[in-house]
């Protein structure tokens, strides 16, 4: 197997930069570039030299861990030189200049580690989400699956699935036994009981999951000039949205991502509702209506000086949850009217109601995308799930168990199969690939 390198760290200048070497040559890429092989897992200061033209490049930090105790399962080496681009250009050059050592494709690293038993896939998903975590809750949750939360899970299900399925085998191998058969398979079917509620439970809660994953989604709506796209600016700290009194400036979606006491969120400023618009607002209104549709939250915005009525043609019940929210408050002065139809009253410029907004959306994500991290929180996780359900349903739906005790055991034999994919360790080759292009060159 060849050897690979790459840098690890993002591009650009920096203080430290990591180059990271994987495979049988990376103890002799540590000794032609720094003379030596440090003590293994303590770093050392080292002149890294050319290997050819014995030319100083830098002064690093070198670090040696010997296979199998390391991120990849096999030798692996890491400089820590300084993050200036020339400097780590130049580094990587001698690096693969070195006989046996190939540049690293996206994700290979981690793709190493799986293979070498050192991750599951569950926990390889984890950690392309701890990479790519930007609110606390996001953090949390792919910390606890790159820590193994679905294989500790899925472990405890697969025990309990195991020894049913030991019951109901024990009685096709044991026919004569008909006392004790009947005995395992009524033991048998109240375990599997057990492990549908169980995995219904867990799917349940993937909702959840994928929305701290993914964020809340938030569709701001409502008629033209209702304050919308000011109310987004206003909300992402900066011009994202062009504001213009002109009916029909948006008509296109714009998406903006928000975190919200550790939560994250999407906000999406919608085309503004309405009749007669001409052919291509018609399209954004209609992309508006989709974004509704699909959103967890809608704020549907009404100016001050508008009814307080909804867009006869938009169905609310087509949305999660709507709350109402009036705009342009700022308006009213001091004699602004009592109303109980608007959860909110709001005015953009003028920051009124703004902290009562976002106080509420933070509690709102809170209620939705807060606590203990899902287990499931991808849609492969679903859809996995969903396999082990229904291999569970078919077993329970076989009227007489004891009839058909092969179609049992071959239903639940399809259960365990799904809680493999699970964590990667079965059938999993048509997704690998997708699962580690994701990943950056050097991870």
């Amino acid at each position: 197997m060849k050897t690979i390198a790459a840098i690890s760290t993002a591009p650009g200048m920096a203080g430290v930069a990591v180059l990271r070497i994987s495979g049988p040559a990376a103890g002799d890429v540590l000794r032609k570039l720094s003379g030596r092989l440090p003590k293994p897992r303590f770093a050392a200061l080292s002149t890294l030299r050319h290997p050819v033209s014995t030319e100083p490049i830098d002064s690093a930090l070198i670090l040696w861990f010997p296979a199998p105790h390391s991120f990849t399962g096999e030798d692996v080496a890491e400089l820590q030189v300084h993050g200036g681009r020339a400097v780590t250009a130049a580094v990587l050059r001698a690096v693969l200049d070195v006989e046996g050592v190939r540049p690293a494709e996206p994700g290979e690293f981690t793709r190493r580690a799986f293979e070498n038993g050192k991750l599951d896939l569950a926990a390889v998903e984890g950690l392309a989400d701890l990479i790519a975590a930007e609110t606390e809750a996001q953090r949390r949750q792919a910390y606890a699956h790159y820590d193994g939360k679905i294989a500790a899970v899925g472990e405890g299900l697969r025990a309990s699935l195991v020894n049913a399925l030991a019951l109901v085998e024990a009685t096709i191998d044991f026919p004569d036994e008909d006392d004790v058969g009947a005995s395992a398979l009524a033991d048998a079917r109240r375990q599997v009981e057990d492990l549908d509620r169980q995995v219904l439970a867990l799917l349940t809660d993937s909702g959840r999951g994928e929305r701290i994953r993914d964020g809340l989604r938030i569709a701001i709506a409502g008629p033209p000039n209702a304050g919308k796209s000011t109310l987004l600016n206003t909300l992402a700290g900066r011009d994202v949205a062009i504001v213009s009194p002109l009916a029909g400036t948006t008509r296109d979606a714009l998406e903006v991502h928000l975190d919200l006491d550790g939560v994250a969120f999407v906000l999406t400023d919608t085309a503004g509702l309405r009749a007669g618009a001409d052919p291509i607002e018609r399209e954004g209104i209609r992309r508006a209506r989709s974004h509704i549709r699909a959103a967890d939250l809608v704020l549907f915005l009404q100016s001050a000086e508008a009814e307080a009525v909804i867009d006869p043609d938009w169905d609310a019940s087509q949305a999660v949850k709507v709350w109402h929210v009036q705009t342009q408050v700022d308006r009213f002065g001091s004699d602004m009217p009592s109303d109980t139809f608007f959860r909110h009253r709001i005015s953009a410029i003028d920051g009124i109601g703004i902290r009562d907004l976002l106080a509420d959306l933070a509690r709102y994500g809170r209620d939705h995308a807060g606590g203990e991290p899902a287990v499931l929180v991808r849609e492969r996780h679903r859809l996995v799930f969903n396999d082990l359900h229904q291999a569970l349903t078919e077993s329970l739906a076989v009227g007489d168990w004891a009839r058909d005790t092969e179609l049992v055991a071959e239903n639940l034999r399809t259960g365990l199969i799904a809680l493999g994919r699970a964590t990667g360790r079965v059938d999993v080759e048509a997704v690998l690939d997708v699962v580690f292009s994701s990943f950056c060159i050097g991870k």
